[in-house]
This record gives C-alpha cells, sequence and structure tokens, in this order.
C-alpha cells in the first residue's frame, strides 16, 4: 500500500537525515520515479520535506535534518493524517499503523490526527460501476480551495455554511449550514458527506459556494464510520439511478464493453439460440435509458418496456431530421 511507504519514507528521513530517491528505492524496493513521487507528496502535502538541488542534493527534514513525531508541528500532523487516512479505510494494517503513529504524537495533537485521519475517504469508481482494487490518485481542480476549508471543518468539528447549487446552475438564496462528517473523492469528484435536521446528506463540493468554517461546534454521531455512512449514500443514489429498467438483447460482441460502460447498471441473463445475451439494464427514468442505449443501436435491442422504445425512436426521429438529407455545395 501508498500508506505504508509514506510512512516507511517518513521514517527513513528521520532515521538518516538526507535521502536521494535512489536511495529510497533501493531501501524500499520500487521504482526510482515511485520514491521520487512519494518524497513529492510529502513535501506537498505540507510536511517539513524538501529538495536539496545541486550536486550532493537530496530529500531532508526541515529543521537541521532529524526529527522524530514528536518534533512535528500541528499542520504537520493534520497534513500526514489526511494524506493517509484515505488508504486506512481500505486496509486494516493500515489502519493498525495510524493508530500507533497517533499514540505517537504529543497528547495535544492525538485528537487533531485522528480527526484528520478519518476525514476522507477514497472511492474510485464511476457511478454504476464497481469500485477496481486500486485507488485513483486524488484530483485537484476548482473546488480545491472549498475542499480545504471544508478539511479545516471536519478535523477542528465545526459547523460549515455555504451557498449550494443545484443541477440547473441555479443557486439556493438560503444559505445553508451542516455537521461535516467527512470527504469522499469518487472517481475524481469530491463530495462533503454532513449532518442535517433531516439527517445524512451528501453534498457536490463544487456545487459549494462561499464555503465558511463557523464557530459553532459540530453534531457528530460517537461511533461514526465514514466509509460506511458514504457506502449507505452511494446505494441510495444508485438506487435512484435504477428506477427504469429494460429488457434487452446483446450481441456477443458488445457484452463485455457495455458492461464496461454501464457497470452495475447492466445484469447479463441467458445466451439466446441466436447467440444474443437477454439482459437487464437501468436507469433513471426512461429518457436517461434510451439515451444510454442509443449509440450501442446495432449492438442492442430493445424489447420493452413500450415507453424506452418510443424514447429511442424519438431520438432516431430527431437524428434523421438532422442528419438525414445530406446537402451537397457546388
Amino acid at each position: 500500500m501508498r500508506a505504508d511507504r509514506l510512512v516507511a519514507t517518513l521514517l527513513l528521513l528521520q532515521a538518516r537525515g538526507h535521502v536521494t530517491a535512489p536511495e529510497v528505492a533501493a531501501e524500499l524496493e520500487v521504482s526510482v520515479a515511485t520514491a521520487r513521487r512519494d518524497l513529492e507528496s510529502l513535501s506537498t502535502a505540507g510536511l517539513p520535506v524538501y529538495a536539496q538541488r545541486g550536486r550532493g542534493g537530496g530529500w531532508a527534514l526541515l529543521g537541521g535534518g532529524r526529527t522524530d513525531l514528536s518534533g512535528l508541528s500541528g499542520p504537520e500532523v493534520r497534513a500526514l493524517f489526511l494524506l493517509l487516512g484515505p488508504a486506512s479505510s481500505a486496509d486494516p494494517q493500515v489502519r493498525g499503523a495510524l493508530r500507533k503513529l497517533v499514540r505517537a504524537l504529543p497528547a495535544s495533537f492525538r485528537e487533531q490526527a485522528s480527526a484528520a485521519g478519518a476525514a476522507l475517504v477514497v472511492d474510485p469508481s464511476r457511478w454504476g460501476a464497481a469500485p477496481p482494487p486500486e485507488r485513483a490518485g486524488a484530483a485537484g481542480g476548482a473546488d480545491a480551495d472549498a475542499r480545504a476549508v471544508l478539511e479545516d471543518g471536519v478535523v477542528a468539528r465545526r459547523r460549515v455554511s455555504f451557498a449550494y447549487v443545484d443541477g440547473r446552475g441555479r443557486t439556493d438564496p438560503q444559505r445553508r449550514t451542516v455537521d461535516p462528517w467527512g470527504l469522499v473523492e469518487k472517481a475524481g469528484t469530491w463530495y462533503l458527506v454532513a449532518g442535517t435536521a433531516t439527517g445524512r446528506r451528501t453534498f457536490r463540493v463544487a456545487r459549494m459556494q462561499d464555503v465558511q468554517v463557523t464557530d459553532e461546534p459540530a453534531q457528530r454521531p460517537v461511533d461514526l464510520d465514514l466509509v460506511a455512512e458514504w457506502a449507505a449514500a452511494r446505494a441510495q443514489v444508485e438506487e435512484l439511478r435504477a428506477r427504469v429498467s429494460a429488457d434487452v438483447l446483446v450481441e456477443p460482441w458488445a457484452l463485455a464493453p457495455l458492461g464496461d460502460v454501464l457497470g452495475r447498471h447492466l445484469s447479463p441473463g441467458e445466451v439466446q439460440p441466436d447467440g444474443r445475451t437477454r439482459a437487464t439494464v437501468t436507469s433513471d427514468t426512461a429518457t436517461m435509458l434510451a439515451r444510454r442505449l442509443a449509440g450501442w443501436h446495432d449492438a442492442v435491442e430493445v424489447l420493452g418496456p413500450p415507453d424506452v422504445r418510443a424514447a429511442l425512436a424519438a431520438i432516431g426521429a430527431n437524428l434523421a431530421d438532422r442528419y438525414g438529407t445530406p446537402t451537397t455545395d457546388r
């Protein structure tokens, strides 16, 4: 796991004071490029790791080159645990390592470190697709500033307020104030999982504007499990996205690529005498389902229901009107 390497790299820096990427690579049995990326990750995350350029250069810890965990500042502790926390949600060994690291910290930092370690979850799969075995890299983006403020609120256990833009680009005139429980990166898109007066809600970070941390303490369940909360929220969304189903026949050559695109929204059934596979495809509306299948017109036959077939016919008529009569300039 990458988290194991990052901790090992930090401890190697602590022991030696100064290392080069090839030395880290040889010690941890990884490529030089991987070692360099890990060192850069520690540095950009806010830890006191910096590059020494020129002949005899390498990487060192700020302040004389040697420190221990008790020498990390509050922001550095937070940066380390925000960086390693997502891996701990998927690996019990990493969780155990983080618990040991927490115990090695000064008492005044332990609460903050625990909060930061549990603040983030990474779910690299697309909506409707099964999670892959490896984590996708955390992405930046236009919502990075809002995300940084939200991280402050999650770690400090303070309520956050913001204006919210809906899916059609309309801003709600009334600001919202919520209890931030944690942040989730799903396939490059960030979400806030929060407690509200009506229960758990998720908010797309890119739609949150003017995010502010308030002075009000956040209400947070004592036994909160962010991974489980996100799994429940994800299941609700997937259920909403599967309210309409269609009965289809899929050509043999198209079954695998169609499954890659639709993920959980394709459920293959029995192979028919003509070689095609009978399957069920789901989506949130008949129109959206038709749009998903229109591009597979030569590989998928929709048997029903009638409203999905009618939506496909409407798409076909639209395409014929727009592109059916080519013009030639002479």
